[in-house]
């Protein structure tokens, strides 16, 4: 199919996966109401139409945590990105390299953190679920800054998984979840050629390089099941700190007292997100969350933010809300299902094209100038909150 805008690669992705993983990138947690509200209020964030500013070519580079990026977007990370492309998370990672911007691999990436860093060299960051397994979190910091990954994501906002009843209606998990998932492959065969049969092995590269054995879907779900940690406590998180040398973001941060413990507990930066939708149903949207958060911190720290982005307009409207860069999700993912590095590349093409029109139209020349002031106004209730904070309230 001809794809002209970045959510056309939805469709498309639709088309070429079994329904057990299109189903699992696409769903959220129970009725799946933040999911869709993440999108529904960055599209309410009006944006303040400017003319005869001189924006015309803005440049979209920036600077992160000290680092360096071409545009203020990043490819978050995404559990099982191999199951969508033939050793997917190579293919994203080089895609990231070649635009300039970082790849945050996940702990449950089906390609380990030492292929990765060989196949696709750039600015790689590893992520890190709060496990009660400490051994594996240990092991995992370790190899990946032997790897030369040096800016850590730190997830905190997955104690215990989600309620995601779409996967059990679609084969992902539940009863004779195997068989459903080989039926449906059958009937996807360029899935089955590219990925099934060419993208082996098909286990989760990070985990089992510390098990020690083979991790199948199930092995996969199991680990992590028995492993999170809904006990977890901010004391509980001071190692981490204490032996990760490099750059700390904690991402799923949706409240301003906790953005101010994450300046407290030393963090570099935050990532303001709900997970997509896929953890709270009837969380806050980020985009709703995001402009008290930035306010608690006053610039203390980098903020980023994700869930909902589907657009360069969306980048643009998330930086004008308070964010300093954005993470790319289920965005990148439909991209890269449907046109392996290919696809993520016109996404991030698509999606520089976008901000730089929506630039000149607000009379911005650069992300910098992308301020609180570009916005039509803001929602009453995000106004009050966001006036009460600057105020010390």
């Amino acid at each position: 199919m001809i794809i002209s805008a970045p959510t056309d690669f939805r469709e498309a992705a639709r088309r070429r996966l079994p329904r057990f993983l299109f189903d699992y990138i696409d769903g959220g947690a129970v009725t799946e109401s933040t999911m869709v509200g993440n999108v529904d209020a960055l599209q309410r964030v009006a944006l303040r139409q400017r003319v005869l500013k001189g924006a015309g070519n803005p440049s979209l580079a920036v600077t992160v945590l000290g680092q360096p990026w071409a545009m203020p977007v990043a490819l978050g990370p995404v559990g099982a990105t191999g199951m969508y492309a033939r050793r997917g998370e190579v293919q994203a990672a080089r895609a990231a390299g070649l635009a300039g911007i970082p790849y945050a691999l996940s702990t449950v990436s089906v390609a380990s953190i030492e292929e990765v860093a060989r196949d696709a060299p750039g600015q790689l960051w590893s992520q890190l679920y709060v496990l009660k397994d400490r051994g594996y979190m240990r092991n995992a910091l370790d190899r990946a800054w032997a790897a030369g990954m040096r800016t850590l994501v730190f997830t905190v906002d997955m104690p215990t998984p989600g309620s995601r009843y779409r996967d059990r209606r679609s084969g992902m998990a539940g009863p004779a979840a195997t068989l459903r998932q080989y039926a449906q492959a059958l009937r996807h065969p360029r899935w089955a050629i590219d990925v099934g049969l060419r993208g082996r092995p098909l286990s989760f590269g990070n985990i089992e390089a510390y098990v020690g054995h083979s991790m199948s879907m199930a092995d996969y779900t199991g680990f992590l099941a028995r492993n999170f940690d809904p006990t977890i406590h901010w004391r509980d998180l001071e190692w981490v700190r204490q032996d990760w040398k490099g750059a700390l973001i904690l991402k799923g941060i949706l409240d301003p007292e906790d953005a101010r413990e994450a300046v407290r507990f030393g963090a570099d930066g935050i990532i303001v997100s709900n997970h997509g939708g896929r953890q709270l149903d009837g969380a806050m949207p980020t985009a709703t969350a995001l402009p008290t958060i930035a306010d608690a911190v006053a610039g203390a720290i980098a903020v980023l933010a994700d869930s909902g982005v589907r657009s360069g307009i969306d980048v643009v409207r998330m930086m004008a809300l308070g964010a300093d860069a954005v993470l790319l999700g289920r965005a990148y993912i439909y991209a890269l299902a449907a046109r392996g590095q290919r696809g993520v590349s016109e996404l991030l093409d698509l999606i520089a094209a976008d901000m730089r029109v929506t630039m000149t139209l607000i009379g911005a020349d650069r992300p910098g100038a992308i301020t609180r002031d570009s916005l039509a106004g803001l929602p009453p209730s995000v106004q009050g909150r966001s006036e009460a904070l600057r105020g010390g309230g």
